[in-house]
This record gives structure tokens, sequence and C-alpha cells, in this order.
């Protein structure tokens, strides 16, 4: 096994940016980490792809994969629910490779408990107004949506002294190179 291999939890509120900032993460670093893709009973948004953004399945698979003990870690957020695969992420680490998980903050409590060697990430938006600006400019959930995530928000911001390091997505390139600085820093890579 690698010992540089890491597992690394990536989380903030909703419409923050994580997606954005993930994107330009992969295209700047190597291949020694891949990104670990959730189960979700959502419905895909425009341009999401089947197993490549989410694995999206029906409540009912959801629950059953539950009962057999398939996930790392997972949540209900906003009327759905969003899980990691364990044995996925058992097998990248096992190959050296390290996993970085894009979840949200129930998931990221339940892994840092499971897993306290995970190296943890918090993104935050540069105040509460550009978070809300940067939710509803998605045009991509309706009134009742948005309100329940912006109060999910206020209560992840209050957690943000969990992890181990936070970053401010003020800019997307300044927060792409910090969390390139992380990730160097943690696999010595």
């Amino acid at each position: 096994m690698n010992n540089k291999a890491k597992l690394i939890i990536f989380t903030g509120p909703s419409g923050v940016g994580k997606g954005t900032i993930l994107a330009d993460f992969f295209k700047r670093v190597d291949n020694n980490i891949v990104y670990s893709i959730s189960n979700t009973t959502r419905n895909p948004r425009d341009g999401e792809i089947n197993g490549m953004h989410y694995f999206f399945v029906s409540k009912n698979e959801f629950e059953k994969m539950i009962k057999e003990d398939s996930f790392l870690e997972y949540a209900q957020y906003s009327d759905n629910y969003y899980g990691t695969n364990k044995k996925f992420v058992d097998e990248k680490i096992n190959e050296g490779k390290s996993v970085l998980l894009e979840i949200e903050l129930q998931g990221a409590l339940q892994v840092m408990e499971k897993r306290p060697d995970a190296v943890t990430i918090f993104i935050k938006p540069p105040n509460f107004k550009e978070l809300e600006k940067r939710l509803r400019g998605r045009h991509s959930e309706d009134e009742e949506t948005i309100l329940k995530r912006l109060e999910a928000a206020k209560i992840e911001l209050t957690n943000a002294n969990k992890f181990h390091y936070t970053i401010e997505n003020d800019t997307v390139d300044k927060a792409v190179d910090e969390l390139i600085r992380i990730y160097h820093k943690e696999t010595n890579l």
C-alpha cells in the first residue's frame, strides 16, 4: 500500500462552488487522486451524467444499500439521500490512489469519526449574501429548496472549525491554488 494515499474530505454549503473548484483542481493535478462518485436519490441537474457526477438511484434502491452496509457514510439532505460507497474508497486507497470525497456536512462528520486519518477541508463563501446569490444564480431549484439550502448553510458554516483546513472561495483561482497546496502538503507529492 502506498502510504501517501489519503482519504480527503471536501465539503461546504450548497452553492459555495465546490464543483467548479474541483473541476479546475482535477485538470491541474496528477492521476494519483480520484474523485469518489456518490450515490444520490435526487434528480440529475442539466448536464449531469449518471456514473460521472453521481450514481442516480431510486429511494428504494438506496435504502436497500443502507441495509447491506454498502456506505462509508450516508445522509439525507434536502429530502434526498446521498452516500459514499466504502468498497470503492477502500479499493482505490489500497491501490495507492488518494480519494477525494465531495460530500455534505452530515456525511463528512460521519467519515471523520470512522476515519480520523482523513484530511478534512471546508469550503466557505466570502459572505452569506454571496452564497445566496450563487444559489439563486444556478436556476436549478425552486424557492422552497433554495430556502432549505440557505437554512442548512447557516448551520454548516458554524462547523467549519471542525476541519483541518478552511478555504474561502472568493475567487475560483485562489481556492484551487489553495486546494492544490493542501493536496501536495498532505500527500508529499
